[in-house]
Formats: C-alpha cells, structure tokens, sequence
C-alpha cells in the first residue's frame, strides 16, 4: 500500500477528536523542536504558519452554526484562535518566547484526549 493510501485510510478511520489531538500533536512537535533546535526564521515562520492555520480552521469550525459544542466553549476557542494569530506575529517580529503556543497547544491535547 502506497503511503497516501495508507494516509488517506487512517484519516478515514479516526473520528474527528483523534484527528484534531493528532494534527495539534504534529503542530506542537514541530515548535518543540524548533526551541529546542533554536531553527532557522524560515523554518519558524513555516511553523507558526502551519500552527496558526490550524487554530484557524478551529475557529471557522466554531463559527459553524452546526457545530454542536456549547456556545461558551466555542467562544473560548475563536478567542484562543485570535490570540494564537496576535501572539504568532510576535513571535516573529520580536523574538517572543514560543512556550505559550506550545502550552496552549498541549491544554488543547489535553482537552481532547479527556474527553
């Protein structure tokens, strides 16, 4: 089996909670590594990009008149979603310590994997 076969049948098989812990599990391995390896400014800004755009789909989601989360925790998570983007830009511009998105990244795992 190729690997997209192999990609395209995991993702079929995985709920939307597993696909999201997994996506913020690959987003925050990479910031992880990129302290911890102090990466090139292409290599953050690709990145952060890849993190904010996921904290974007997230709040699109939340946006969603179907979405079936509660009001109030799809409010925190469009709030989250913008901080991620202000946060992100600072972070590029001024060197900002990236151990706040990782940790907000990592709460959401936890959130996801609690429930």
């Amino acid at each position: 089996m190729s690997i997209k076969a192999y990609q395209r049948a995991a993702t079929q098989a995985e709920n939307p909670r597993e696909l999201e812990y997994r996506a913020f599990g690959q987003a925050t391995a990479a910031l992880v590594r990129i302290k911890e390896e102090q990466a090139l400014p292409a290599v953050l800004a690709e990145a952060l990009e890849t993190n904010r755009k996921l904290w974007n789909v997230l709040a699109a989601d939340c946006s969603a008149p179907e979405n079936r989360l509660p009001l109030a925790l799809r409010g925190q998570i469009i709030s989250l979603a913008l901080w991620v983007s202000r946060y992100s830009s600072e972070v590029l511009r001024n060197g900002a310590d990236l151990e706040p998105l990782i940790d907000i990244n990592r709460s959401m795992m936890e959130g996801l994997a609690a429930r």
